[in-house]
């Protein structure tokens, strides 16, 4: 379909005004005719062509081969893309509009690694020559978090219970007690007492109850607090255990958090720490069960004659990377930005759904080739109209995006055109496979002409379209709501091969694609040449269900979800070999309908099922197989 233009017939008015004059048939008719051409000459914008399916489906190969490398941060297949980009921008004539030329660049953080020295010794003795010192082993008795400061920590130790100050809850484990400067042991969870009052945040104790926990729980808030009152670095054990769980340090990387917490925060088993807290008189159990009974603080500092020694050399692994941007100029200095992203994962890592082929190239044909194609194709077709409409049209390819929106987030902190200018950002993020005609497209409801706009611009185009108002979703429009501008979100669906080496170009179906362009180009063309811009309107927006919290601690089923829809149930788009789930007899192509006695509806019935369950469970689960009904017992495991 192309871009159609805008449909704008003169007003009956200028009859009225005219036949007012009284002057001759002949003279009124010549000046009607005048009229209405003059008035189409400067209402109707330019009629672009229809977008390319070969063209299209061409730049998605391009950036897909291996040369680029799954376009991950950090690689040189992203930079490859992103020069890619440029060159064509550079080739179809558009102005640079980026702060080095068409380019944008920043800083990412790709990860963490442990380098250098990374030691925890215990000291004991009061004299110097009679100091004796046990030295742990990494990854073996102990193992620093990723978002642990480096460092150095020579001190004195101090139990701070579950290290949490809660004034709602008046609960300070760290009250009364002096641990500036010191090395502070703390438990995982949090009391019992906290998520009957509090109603939690949807973590599960699995060492004690079904419990559900508050954000105090949370690992990275516990670094913070610890922080906050002085101390110098922060241990923690893993206290009781759940039936079946062992006592496993957490896997370095796995739990997410800042790059830098401000304080050394490491974790060593509970044997270690039960050795110190034997030279005082206590164990570990001994002191949990009394805070969790009493639902009060049992702090205290170790004897004097016992410290810490910690040493943590953590190294931030970084990159620069750019987002690309090309302007054409309208008549004015408004102007409407249609973008997408063009980074994916690389070879995987925990963003990747097939965890048995990380290290395989990632392509992301639909995730996001597809939205970049569509940027390339629309820059294409719209530069021959420089000057031409009313308002200018930003071109802008992101890096970063898989990160956390980094690109977006990096362009509106520093923008490189005026933001109030912006009138509307249009985002295309996995446009490039649409099912039975079904597009959604959210954001609607951010401006107030949108609705309509999209809906004049897909009229005639075939589609079932699904609109949603709201404008925050895990795609870089996200930073446009945030700064009032109004967005709009063009989307065809999630699928079995989303976050995964198969999702390859094969796949993408371009004339459906390219039919698409036609709806996405004609509502940037709408916004770009209407008379008035569209007001942003503030969405009520609905928090999403299945909040992240426990730190990777919840029980272990092992099935990856398959993200294409399914009216009732998860469907596993695989089973991981020796999971809980494999055990059980289960397999790819399963649809969870039930999970012990609650129903599954969709992943979040069962994201939340599994949160409140705990490690050692035997759940009995039904599943749809062929559309046959499936019961299997399933013994849930600790995450490791």
């Amino acid at each position: 379909m192309g871009i159609a233009p805008t449909n704008v017939a003169p007003e009956n008015v200028a009859t009225k005004n005219v036949a007012t004059k009284r002057v001759g048939t002949k003279s009124v008719a010549i000046f009607i005719t005048l009229l209405a051409f003059a008035f189409l000459a400067t209402a109707a914008p330019p009629t672009i062509p229809t977008a390319d399916p070969r063209r299209y489906l061409d730049d998605i190969k391009a950036l897909t081969t291996p040369a680029m490398e799954g376009r991950g941060a950090g690689t040189k297949g992203l930079t490859r893309a992103e020069h890619l980009i440029e060159k064509r921008y550079k080739s179809l004539g558009l102005e640079p509009a980026g702060t080095h030329s068409y380019l944008q660049p920043f800083t990412v953080i790709t990860g963490a690694q442990l380098k250098g020295r990374n030691s925890f010794a215990i000291v004991t003795g009061a004299e110097k020559h009679e100091l004796e010192r046990h030295e742990l082993k990494v990854k073996q008795d102990f193992v620093p978090f990723s978002f642990s400061a480096s460092g150095t920590a020579r001190a004195a130790l101090v139990f701070a219970g579950y290290g949490i100050t809660a004034d709602e809850f008046h609960y300070d484990d760290y009250a009364g007690i002096d641990v500036k400067d010191k090395i502070v042991i703390v438990m995982r969870y949090e009391p019992p007492s906290f998520g009957a009052k509090g109603g939690g945040q949807a973590t599960t104790n699995q060492a004690t109850t079904n419990q559900v926990m508050t954000q105090h729980s949370q690992l990275v808030t516990k670094a913070i607090n610890a922080r906050n009152h002085g101390a110098k670095a922060l241990v923690l054990v893993n206290g009781k255990l759940g039936d079946g769980e062992e006592d496993l340090l957490t896997r370095f990387g796995s739990v997410s958090g800042p790059e830098n917490a401000g304080v050394i925060f490491v974790q060593v088993k509970n044997d270690v720490a039960n050795s110190w807290l034997k030279a005082a008189g206590k164990s570990l159990a001994e002191l949990q069960k009394q805070i969790d009974d009493s639902s009060k603080p049992a702090s205290f500092a170790l004897p004097e004659n016992q410290s810490a020694a910690i040493d943590v050399t953590i190294q931030t692994t970084r990159a620069t990377v750019n987002n690309v941007l090309a302007y054409l100029p309208g008549k004015t200095d408004e102007y409407v930005i249609v973008g997408a992203h063009y980074d994916h994962l690389g070879r995987g890592n925990f963003d990747s759904l097939a965890p048995s082929q990380i290290g395989q190239i990632h392509p992301g044909a639909d995730d996001n080739a597809s939205g970049t194609a569509g940027v390339l194709e629309l820059a294409r077709l719209l530069a021959p109209q420089k000057g031409k409409l009313r308002r200018g049209i930003l071109f802008m390819d992101f890096a970063g995006e898989e990160l956390g929106l980094l690109g977006s987030a990096a362009w509106v902190k520093d923008p490189t055109r005026p933001l109030d200018k912006a009138v509307a950002m249009l985002n295309m993020d996995m446009i490039g496979r649409i099912k039975d005609q079904k597009v959604y497209i959210g954001g609607v409801g951010t401006g107030s002409t949108l609705k309509a706009d999209v809906e004049e611009a897909a009229e005639n185009s075939g589609f079932k379209i699904e609109y949603s108002p709201g404008g925050y979703s895990s795609s870089d429009h996200t930073s446009f709501v945030a700064k009032k501008i109004p967005v709009l979100f063009f989307f065809s669906g999630l699928h079995s091969d989303y976050h995964k080496p198969s999702d390859t170009w094969e796949k993408i179906d371009p004339v459906s694609a390219t039919r698409l362009l036609g709806v996405v180009g004609e509502t940037a063309e709408l916004l770009a040449d209407a008379e008035a811009r569209p007001s942003f309107m503030v969405v009520a927006e609905d928090r999403p269900a299945g909040g992240s919290g426990g730190g990777g601690y919840g029980p272990y089923f092992g099935s990856i979800p398959d993200f294409g829809q399914v009216e009732t149930g998860v469907r596993f788009s695989d089973v991981k070999p020796n999971s809980p789930a494999a055990k059980a007899g289960l397999r790819a192509g399963d649809i969870l309908v039930q999970f012990g006695d609650k129903p599954i509806k969709n992943l979040y019935d069962f994201t939340d099922a599994l949160r409140r369950s705990k490690v050692g469970d035997v759940v009995e689960v039904k599943v749809l197989r062929d559309g046959q009904p499936l019961t299997a017992s399933v013994k849930l495991e600790q995450r490791k």
